[in-house]
């Protein structure tokens, strides 16, 4: 199911969303990594920062998965 989701779209889609969704808020630091920091820290408690690290993170998620399975099919 995810592979036929992630042949729907090409690889473009996937890398902007990464760029833009991904690590928006870009100052003073991106969400996403602000957010890894914390989970790192042991800080990440609070459902909303739960919920923006699920957020932000999932555009990197699908970006990874998209370039997993285009190595698969060219190899």
């Amino acid at each position: 199911m995810i592979s036929r989701f992630l042949d729907r779209f090409p690889l473009s889609l996937f890398v902007l969303l990464a760029l833009t969704l991904g690590l928006a808020p870009y100052l003073p630091e991106p969400h996403v990594w602000e957010k890894l920091k914390m989970l790192a820290a042991g800080a990440l408690v609070r459902p909303v920062d739960i919920f923006d690290l699920l957020l932000h993170g999932l555009a990197w998620v699908l970006l990874a998965l998209k370039l997993l399975r285009l190595r698969r099919r060219a190899g």
